[in-house]
């Protein structure tokens, strides 16, 4: 297995084991003097080995002007907001690029291709650290917890599309909150509107189709069968619920054999995509590998080659940007 790989799929699955402890909690306020500035969010921490989220107030005192964002989808967020010349790094830059803003996401510092430590978040003197919650850790991938950060003075911004208990509606939450912080309102108005129009847009072009059962395979090795069942992933199976996809396996905690998934036997199987990451298996390198595999022939999903690829940041980038790979799902599903 490729490094880089090794390194993402490893930590995607010890972020899925903490996520699913975490809270339920999701609802967000703000309260802001008539001038403007001080903004005060309700956000959210986690303590150092902990498991569960909890609320945490994060005030700004002004507009934070050097903002670190942990993951490409968060810096993306960012950058249809406007505030191209406030990021200071980007870390983990891999996934699919958001075409709309991808000039500019070039142009940003790139602090590296997979997940970044503490030390490198610091180093560009950041005073937000914006992102994905699961990263915000101690661990040699994370860049900090939040109270370790707030205590030095680095305000924190944890995505509520990233924490357990999040859907897609918690992606609006963080535009809103972004444009709170950084005095975008308006833009943040405006960006919230296309994407629910976009979402509207696919759920009425499945609305005359039955729903079908689904199970994901995290695969980074194309000989492998690996079954994640997203238990306590709401993001991830609302994602797909918006498209009439119901995960067969997200009730069920614990490891998923081969066996079982050939017993389930659901209508449809999704794999990762991980083209994006130098020389790292392509989906439809995996796809071809689940064809070729006499174990699964009898599955119905084989036999009617109902297999399909979404890139890993779609699945897991918990933005908005998930859209875009269920917009792509639909067009490989007609």
């Amino acid at each position: 297995m490729n490094k880089t790989v090794g390194l993402i799929v490893g930590l995607a699955m010890a972020t899925f084991a903490l996520s699913a402890c975490g809270t339920s909690e999701k609802t967000t306020s703000s309260s802001e003097a008539s001038q403007g500035y001080p903004v005060t969010i309700d956000n959210y921490t986690r303590a150092e080995g902990g498991t569960a989220w909890t609320k945490k107030a994060e005030t700004f005192d002004e507009k934070p002007t050097r903002v670190v964002a942990n993951t490409r989808p968060a810096a993306e967020l960012l950058l249809h907001l406007g505030l191209k010349d406030q990021i200071a790094g980007v870390g983990a830059t891999f996934g699919a690029a958001d075409t709309s803003v991808e000039k500019e996401f070039n142009e940003l510092k790139d602090l590296g291709n997979s997940y970044i430590g503490k030390e490198t978040a610091l180093s560009v003197d950041p005073d937000l650290i914006y992102g994905r919650g699961g990263l915000f850790d101690n661990q040699d991938w994370g860049v900090g917890t939040v109270d370790s950060l707030n205590d030095m003075g680095v305000k924190t911004y944890v995505l509520e599309s990233s924490i357990t208990g999040a859907t897609f509606d918690s992606v609006y939450q963080d535009i809103k909150n972004t444009g709170k912080i950084f005095d975008k309102k308006a833009e943040a108005k405006t960006f919230a509107a296309e994407i629910k129009t976009r979402e509207d847009a696919v759920k009425e072009s499945v609305k005359d189709q039955k729903e079908q059962t689904f199970a994901y395979l995290h695969m980074s090795d194309p000989t492998q069968v690996v079954v994640y069942s997203a238990h306590d992933e709401p993001f991830f199976n609302d994602l797909f619920k918006m498209v009439k996809l119901d995960n067969v396996f997200k009730d069920q905690t614990g490891d998923v054999s081969e066996e079982t998934l050939i017993e389930t036997d659901p209508d449809v199987l999704i794999v990762g995509d991980w083209s994006t990451i130098k020389d790292s298996v392509s989906g439809q390198q995996v796809i071809d590998a689940l064809y070729k595999n006499p174990k699964l022939a009898s599955m119905q999903a084989i036999k009617n080659k109902k297999v399909y690829a979404v890139d890993y940041n779609y699945l897991f980038g918990y933005g908005y940007q998930s859209l875009t790979g269920i917009e792509e799902l639909v067009k490989q599903m007609n």
